[in-house]
């Protein structure tokens, strides 16, 4: 029996949240540069995608770029920026050819105004599409999320449209980047580090958390089949007894 008969697409989890970390090393063991490793790593992205939408999965974020990796050397960011342009471009008629819609979370306008673009007309193009929602994570922290929800809100509060009294766990999901998704079930880190690095952190409450070995560019379709079956040996309970869940 293959890894991928193991799974009971019963139980899947519905959202799939991965850090792609490990591009930067996997370059360095192949004796090249870190734009080399995230070349590469555009490999696992579409495998990841196709499998995930294959098997059933509803939603699939994937954490591309956060608000601190601004602080990397110019050049590497610049070249990462001119790859999501180029992988943007020559992935869309794949999405639609496989029913997948994009969408992008993050604090998008700080994007250079071409990938900006590239990435609304993706978004735009697929937009009808049902299949599975593929979200990017671009220019995104947690952090900066949870102040900007704070701000919306208290705007509102300011406005007079929304009561301190009234606000709820729902108010401060629904100001969030991912108001109307479902929170991840499964969240996936490649690399062997094993943190979340500012990653969802308010969606990641209860979410079953999965770390491999694995560099990035060598995350493979068999990686994420067993992700996903070690997620459905462990019992769920969400602050309950296993009584009270069986």
């Amino acid at each position: 029996m293959n890894l991928k008969d193991k799974i009971n697409l019963s139980t899947l989890p519905k959202h799939i949240a991965i850090i792609m970390d490990g591009n930067g090393r996997w370059a360095k063991q192949q004796g090249s540069d870190r734009i080399f490793g995230h070349e590469n790593g555009v490999k696992s992205v579409r495998d990841t995608v196709e499998t995930a939408a294959e098997l059933g999965v509803n939603y699939l974020t994937l954490y591309a770029f956060s608000t601190e990796n601004w602080n990397r050397p110019q050049e590497e960011v610049m070249a990462l920026m001119q790859l999501l342009v180029h992988t943007i471009n020559a992935e869309t008629k794949t999405l639609n050819k496989n029913n997948i819609r994009l969408k992008a979370i993050g604090n998008l306008k700080s994007l250079p105004t071409d990938c900006y673009n590239e990435l609304q007309e993706a978004i735009e193009n697929t937009k009808n599409n049902t299949r599975m929602t593929l979200v990017l994570a671009l220019s995104y922290s947690s952090h900066w999320e949870i102040v900007d929800a704070v701000k919306q809100i208290a705007e509102k509060i300011e406005n007079k449209t929304l009561s301190v009294s009234d606000i709820n766990e729902d108010t401060i999901s629904a100001h969030l980047c991912t108001a109307n998704m479902p929170d991840p079930e499964l969240m996936i880190r490649t690399s062997g580090e094993n943190r979340i690095s500012n990653f969802l952190l308010w969606q990641l409450a209860y979410t079953e958390l999965y770390f491999t070995e694995k560099l990035w560019p060598d995350f493979s379709k068999d990686d994420l089949y067993q992700a996903i079956i070690n997620y459905q040996t462990r019992e769920r309970r969400f602050g309950k007894t296993s009584e009270q869940i069986n």
